[in-house]
């Protein structure tokens, strides 16, 4: 079997999307004084879709969500020379093939996006090919069914929150994330709002549902180490990406500071990233997305590094390619799941690109042993 070609296609959301609002979520933007939506920059309203065809007939599929008409440039261009004509069963061959060849400039961000959508659709190629599910070839199942907690709760109106709060219950879900609205430029009274958000949603969902609280870069280590030590007595699961991904030493000590363990990796970048983070104790979970960090290839590295270590993975995002990889490792104990509603962020919008997702049935998702590749 050998690939003949590769088309990458931008699909752009022209449809209904929920407007921005203020302090709906913490992010890197907030600490610069800017006027407008300090999301806009994190809004993924579009995403590429890699179709690699071979000789055979079959062809795999593969995604990347970050700057899509960036990356589509990046495979026409880079990528797509590297693999034409080689088996897709060369996988390992074909990552370091691409991966050495962009080194100057593709080792992290869209670079190696690039490269992951590339990657995943070499895997869904070689589970087609053996009318396998993905996770077969990746270990097999390790659990009956995967956990997964809902993932949303940006900072709306605290009664809306608690709202939505309810409704995770009441399908059926024990774990849940919610978002800080607000950072360090919002003073003592911000520190109190996130607060008061934490304490809303405890109160609906009470001492023994787990909640994950995000900041998604939102804060730097001064402020961090000001209201951790406010946020212990919610005994949250895990607080995620507190100060920006270059800032590895600033993790290291807030995961030291805090009984409450650190995650991040969202925004890290293969085996060697990942290795960084460990050796230096920076995270205590590791949320990789698989089609950022260098495809399922570097993605089932860093999850046996990750087991060594004694570090759960708990991938950015459901997806098909997240859920195959959890399902095949017991270094992921859970995974995220995007409740399915209007366009806004935009990790949603896979749902509406992609048909096939698993739905979760009392907090729980399954895959079918007999639906191949990333099916």
């Amino acid at each position: 079997m050998k690939i003949t070609s590769v088309k990458a296609r931008v699909f752009e959301w022209k449809g209904k999307t929920v407007p921005p609002a203020n302090n709906f979520c913490s992010n890197a933007m907030d600490q610069l004084w800017d006027k407008g939506d300090s999301m806009g920059t994190f809004r993924f309203h579009g995403w590429t879709v890699v179709e690699i065809e071979t000789d055979t007939g079959l062809v795999g599929i593969g995604n990347v969500a970050l700057a899509p008409r960036i990356a589509k440039n990046i495979i026409d261009q880079y990528l797509t020379p590297l693999i034409l004509g080689h088996d897709p069963f060369d996988y390992e061959y074909l990552w370091q093939r691409m991966y050495r060849s962009t080194m100057a400039w593709g080792r992290k961000g869209i670079g190696m996006a690039a490269i992951s959508a590339i990657d995943i659709a070499l895997w869904d190629l070689m589970g087609k090919a053996t009318g396998q599910p993905v996770f077969k070839l990746l270990g097999g199942r390790t659990k009956e069914k995967i956990p997964c907690y809902a993932s949303k709760l940006y900072r709306t109106d605290l009664d809306e929150m608690q709202r939505e709060a309810q409704s995770y219950l009441d399908q059926g879900f024990d774990m849940m994330k919610m978002r800080f609205g607000y950072g360090p430029k919002d003073g003592p009274q911000g520190v109190r709002e996130n607060i008061k958000s934490v304490e809303a949603v405890r109160e609906v969902i009470g001492p023994d549902v787990d909640l994950m609280l995000e900041c998604y870069m939102g804060w730097n280590l001064e402020y961090s180490k000001r209201i951790l030590p406010k946020l212990e007595k919610f005994e949250p699961r895990w607080l995620e990406e507190p100060v920006i991904p270059d800032d590895i030493d600033g993790y290291a000590e807030l995961n030291k500071l805090t009984s409450i363990p650190i995650s991040g990796g969202e925004h890290e970048f293969t085996s060697h990233g990942f290795k960084q983070l460990l050796d230096k104790q920076a995270v205590s979970v590791i949320q990789y997305d698989t089609n950022r960090v260098g495809g399922i290839t570097a993605a089932r590295k860093i999850n046996a590094l990750a087991e060594v270590y004694s570090v759960p993975v708990i991938p950015h995002a459901g997806q098909m390619h997240n859920y195959h990889l959890t399902m095949s490792t017991l270094a992921s104990p859970v995974s995220e799941y995007f409740p399915v509603h209007d366009v806004e962020v935009g990790n949603e919008l896979f749902y509406y690109i992609f048909e096939g997702d698993p739905a979760p049935e009392q907090g729980h998702i399954d895959l079918d042993d007999n639906k191949p590749a990333l099916a």
